[in-house]
């Protein structure tokens, strides 16, 4: 095994340039997602079955989600199996990746290059989509290429797993697949989430904190500035309600976990306005919304009652004022991957044996799909090695990065 795990970390080597070409041509196609107005992922996904048709996968497949908003009417999914030694009867290893990124966001602050025309500088390469999700996406590819060069089959069949929508919910994605084609996944499988961890590689991610968002709507009675007892200023109101609302769950869900990072349950105000276009306007209408992770212990419908009872109070405070509560997205946390189960053991072996390092288990406010496969009882962890730049200006993935991890992912599935 020593001298296979050898061959295979100098065959990922062989691919440094590949890698580093494919990374900037994903980059270069915006695969945003029509929630912010734009067209999706399907041109990426056509320029990746373009890259990967000829390689030698036992099976590519391709699972189109209809969307009447994006380009074509679909949001891709595409599933690429290469076969282990004892072909479909083998064991089988998921490796989860997105094709999805978020948009670029202030484009003045996007100092090295612009968003969508990716340069290398310094062992990095930037732009939007670099390291969420395009390093570990190129990762799990080369990984899989390395052992089809050499002529190695895993002990496990490897599917690769290139998803749309991780970024606004997964409606098109994962979840998607599992409604729809739930005979895809077993109960036995193991599942490696590539999309968060840090810079030492030494951070497997077990479970993660529910996730609430909530859209607060306001109505009152616009009016002029000068004369606010004619009307009922909406903004007023919402002002007084976030304030509360956001006291009010600090003190209540109080608890710590110390798996966690932060360790409490998270309640940030992120969005907020009216339409108000004038100094001397009192808005008639204003909203607001809360991101809240919620640690495990605590039910999601608890924390919906309380910002429904004080809209209640409010409402009665403010006479002829209106509150809405929208639920923009909500993902109760599953039980976590036990901490000894088979995938965590492997990955943690594979860790040692390439960099002679112990990796740590722990828990993440951030979702990710992970959060599905554990809710259909399959383990699933999130690791890979970035320096955390994801939706941020200046996004890069480091490249020394990618090849590494490339090798973790090829031992993984030999193990």
């Amino acid at each position: 095994m020593e001298e296979i795990i050898k061959k295979v970390s100098k065959e990922v080597e062989k691919f440094r340039d590949n890698m580093i070409q494919t990374l900037v041509e994903l980059i270069k196609i915006p695969a945003i997602s029509p929630d912010y107005g734009y067209e999706g992922e399907y041109d990426k996904a056509e320029k990746l079955l373009e890259i990967i048709n000829d390689w030698g996968f036992d099976k590519i497949e391709r699972y189109d989600a209809p969307d009447k908003r994006a380009k074509n009417g679909v949001r891709p999914n595409i599933l690429a199996y290469y076969y282990g030694e004892k072909g479909e009867e083998s064991p089988r290893l998921w490796i989860l990746t997105h094709l999805d990124v978020v948009p670029p966001g202030d484009l003045s602050k996007w100092t090295v290059t612009e968003p969508f025309k990716p340069i290398i500088k310094e062992g990095k390469i930037y732009g939007r989509g670099s390291e969420d999700n395009g390093q570990s996406l190129v990762a799990s590819l080369y990984a899989v290429k390395a052992l089809m060069n050499l002529g190695i089959r895993p002990k496990r069949t490897v599917i690769l797993a290139f998803v749309s929508d991780e970024e606004t919910g997964s409606d098109y994605g994962i979840k998607w697949l599992m409604k729809n084609h739930p005979g895809l996944f077993r109960k036995d499988d193991l599942v490696l989430v590539p999309d968060g961890g840090n810079e030492e590689g030494t951070f497997i991610e077990i479970a993660e904190k529910s996730i609430l968002w909530i859209k607060i709507k306001f109505k009152g009675k616009q009016v002029h500035a000068s004369m606010p007892d004619k009307g009922l200023n909406a903004h007023r109101v919402a002002l007084e309600y976030g304030y509360k609302l956001d006291k009010l769950l600090h003190e209540k869900y109080d608890a710590k976990d110390e798996i966690f990072d932060p360790p409490e349950s998270t309640f940030e105000p992120t969005m907020g306005g009216n339409p108000s276009d004038a100094p001397n306007i009192a808005p008639g209408e204003h909203e607001i919304v809360f991101d809240c992770r919620v640690l495990p212990k605590y039910k999601l419908d608890d924390i919906l009652n309380d910002a429904k009872e004080l809209a209640k109070e409010m409402e009665e405070k403010y006479r002829g004022a209106k509150i809405e509560i929208e639920v923009m997205q909500r993902v109760d946390a599953p039980e976590p991957t036990p901490k000894d189960s088979e995938i965590v053991k492997l990955l943690q072996n594979a860790i040692k044996i390439l960099r002679n390092k112990e990796a740590k288990v722990g828990g993440i406010g951030g979702g990710t799909f992970a959060a599905y496969f554990r809710m259909l009882g399959i383990p699933a962890v999130v690791w890979c090695t970035c320096d955390e730049t994801a939706h941020q200006p200046n996004e890069y993935a480091r490249i020394d990065n990618m090849v590494e991890d490339a090798k973790v992912m090829a031992i993984l599935a030999l193990l």
